[in-house]
């Protein structure tokens, strides 16, 4: 059996399954729900889902606290960054999507790369990786193939660094990125991140992925997705010691 670190290196990503408990999954989405019926939001209530996708940054407290805090997702975390390289923060963060019920086009499902600097407004992201270190997905509810799970190329972290080397360290806007791909991305196997409330998908930072629709299920699909930051960018200097993930960014540059 594959360790989570040779599964992470081959596919750019690893789902940590039940990373955080009922309880807090609980807590966390009465929070959400909260959140929403501040927009006149009722999770409960299906008249009120008049739009296809909705965005919150992510509720602060307790519950959220022992979720990003799990000691499954830390102990991945120093695996793949090293212990003392990443920023432990107390919280989960970033931003919560909430997918509802819907065949309208939501005018988010294009395949990309996420942002992680802001450069005039905009999201921007270099071959260092400023700031994220990596981008995880928070599964708040159950996602099967019919709730309109993210959707994953296999590998394609491999083929974002020669994209972002010509811009140096100050990057490119991330939104240009994905359409810059050879066929040979979108060749390669895609998969669905679905499991169950609980459950955290880890990803390298180059990831290509996109939403997809229509939402066929009959419930709210809500995740989180946060980037877990690093203390300083990655220097991609042969011969120093490294991380993994330095290092995959490195064997892209092959």
């Amino acid at each position: 059996m594959r360790s989570a670190i040779e599964e992470f290196r081959e596919n750019g990503f690893v789902r940590v399954t039940q990373a955080f408990d009922a309880g807090s999954i609980l807590a966390c989405t009465n929070a959400i729900a909260e959140a929403l019926l501040a927009r006149s939001i009722d999770l409960h209530n299906p008249e009120s889902w008049t739009k296809p996708v909705t965005r919150i940054l992510c509720p602060e407290g307790p519950a959220f606290a022992k979720a990003g805090t799990s000691p499954a997702l830390w102990s991945l975390y120093d695996a793949l960054l090293g212990e003392g390289n990443w920023v432990k923060r107390q919280a989960v963060g970033g931003t919560v999507p909430v997918r509802f019920p819907s065949v309208s086009d939501p005018g988010d499902a294009g395949w990309h790369i996420d942002g992680s600097y802001e450069v005039d407004g905009k999201y921007f992201a270099n071959v260092h990786s400023r700031r994220r270190a990596l981008l995880a997905l928070f599964l708040f509810t159950n996602v099967a193939e019919h709730d309109a799970p993210t959707e994953i190329i296999v590998g394609s972290h491999r083929d974002i660094p020669p994209l972002l080397l010509p811009h140096g360290d100050s990057g490119v806007f991330a939104g240009d990125v994905a359409p810059k791909l050879s066929d040979s991305t979108f060749c390669r196997p895609s998969v669905q991140a679905t499991g169950q409330a609980g459950d955290v998908f880890v990803c390298h930072p180059f990831l290509v992925h996109r939403a997809t629709w229509p939402h066929r299920g009959k419930t709210p699909r809500i995740i989180a997705q946060p980037e877990i930051a690093h203390r300083e960018q990655f220097a991609l200097l042969p011969g120093r010691s490294r991380c993994v993930v330095e290092d995959m960014i490195l064997d892209g540059l092959k």
